[in-house]
């Protein structure tokens, strides 16, 4: 049964990192309470919410707790564990459901959802031993990506194959796993589309970011996208159609290559708030993070109309000193046509390439936001490794 979840209610979050933590604060302003569990003590979300149960996330007997705290329940990653996820369906309200988790946390069951909601994909094949690789690589010819079934973020779990001459060391490099090889798409833009639906089957979508990664981990968000006006349309209808197909409550991330022409394959879900759509809370008229409170708490969703173009450039543990040393001095601060926004995460250590915050610039256009990012040259080495 859908209920409607109204302000002054506590939702209780698996998961308290950044994403939590502007969850927290954007359902703070809604009046919503919040209520986190995480392993580490002082985690991002617990520092601006009503509380944290400090416990792994398999941890059951935490997971009542929350559970019985709570009025809704969301989350925040998607490698929450599953079981923990159908527990908690038994004993409190998660729209989001488990489903959606035990199809995104597989490549290749996720693969295939896309496909049944009629959405492309790259050719790809399953892997679970050396030779099953070297046939795969056969049928699907160099180059390619193996990647882990499971697990895997920022690059991690996965190589580029790009002779079979390769295949053995990539195969043993990741074995010990299902594995899945995909043919590499020699793209021309890496997008994501965030869409957002209610239990009622209302569906809102945030207009497509274009993405540039540094060693596999996010370095910018531009928006409006640098593509075609009906590029842009389609990555928005195919994100519609995996939302509807799949049933989704809250937000789901589809990112997506495209290709050129009409073609655009899908690459990964994500079945909750994502890095990518951070540039929604002052661009939009609706950030990511309400619009995701107000699809598990069944309210009508709002208009996500862009404000303003916007890049999002991704601060990691290397850049944080300097970034606040900047901050300190005046140097990154509202003034120009240029305006920049600073989240600091809270985060406890800050360690080489690990998201600590982020930066959105308010611009007249695009290009001046990335010329101000060029200047600081804090990004030089992102930038260079964007490139190669």
């Amino acid at each position: 049964m859908n209920r409607t979840i109204l302000p002054g209610s506590t939702v209780g979050v698996l998961g308290g990192g950044q994403l939590g933590r502007m969850l927290a604060l954007a359902g703070g302003h809604m009046g919503y309470r919040f209520l986190v569990l995480d392993p580490a003590p002082d985690a991002p979300a617990g520092q601006v919410s009503s509380g944290q149960i400090v416990a792994p996330y398999s941890d059951r007997e935490a997971a009542s707790k929350l559970a019985t705290a709570s009025d809704v329940i969301t989350y925040e990653f998607e490698n929450v564990d599953a079981g923990v996820a159908r527990m908690l369906e038994q004993e409190a309200y998660v729209p989001q459901g488990s489903a959606l988790l035990h199809t995104t946390q597989h490549r290749l069951r996720e693969k295939r959802a896309v496909e049944e909601a009629g959405a492309p994909v790259a050719p790809y094949e399953p892997v679970r031993s050396e030779e099953d690789l070297r046939k795969a690589l056969g049928r699907l010819g160099t180059p390619c990506v193996l990647k882990t079934a499971t697990g895997g973020y920022d690059g991690k779990g996965q190589r580029v194959i790009r002779s079979e001459a390769e295949a053995p060391e990539a195969f043993s490099e990741l074995s010990g796993t299902e594995l899945v090889l995909e043919r590499f798409i020699p793209f021309r833009k890496e997008l994501s589309v965030i869409a957002a639906r209610t239990p009622q089957g209302e569906v809102e979508t945030f207009p497509p970011a274009e993405n540039v990664h540094a060693d596999n981990i996010l370095h910018l968000s531009i928006v409006p996208a640098r593509i075609p006006q009906e590029v842009q349309d389609q990555a928005r209808r195919i994100a519609v159609r995996i939302a509807e197909a799949l049933g989704v409550v809250g937000l789901v991330v589809v990112e997506m290559f495209w290709a050129g022409g009409d073609e655009i394959y899908v690459n990964e879900l994500a079945p909750r708030p994502h890095n990518s759509g951070h540039y929604t809370i002052e661009a939009c008229l609706t950030s990511q993070f309400e619009q995701h409170l107000r699809a598990v708490c069944n309210l009508p969703l709002a208009p996500t109309t862009l404000l303003t173009p916007a890049v999002m450039v991704n601060i990691l543990g290397e850049h944080l000193e300097p970034v606040i040393r900047l901050l300190s001095q005046g140097k990154i601060a509202p003034g120009g046509s240029v305006v920049p926004k600073v989240h600091i995460y809270g985060k406890a250590s800050a360690k080489p390439k690990r998201k600590m915050g982020h930066i959105t610039l308010l611009a007249p256009d695009t290009e001046a936001a990335l010329r101000w990012v060029e200047r600081t040259g804090l990004w030089a080495s992102q930038r260079e490794a964007a490139q190669t």
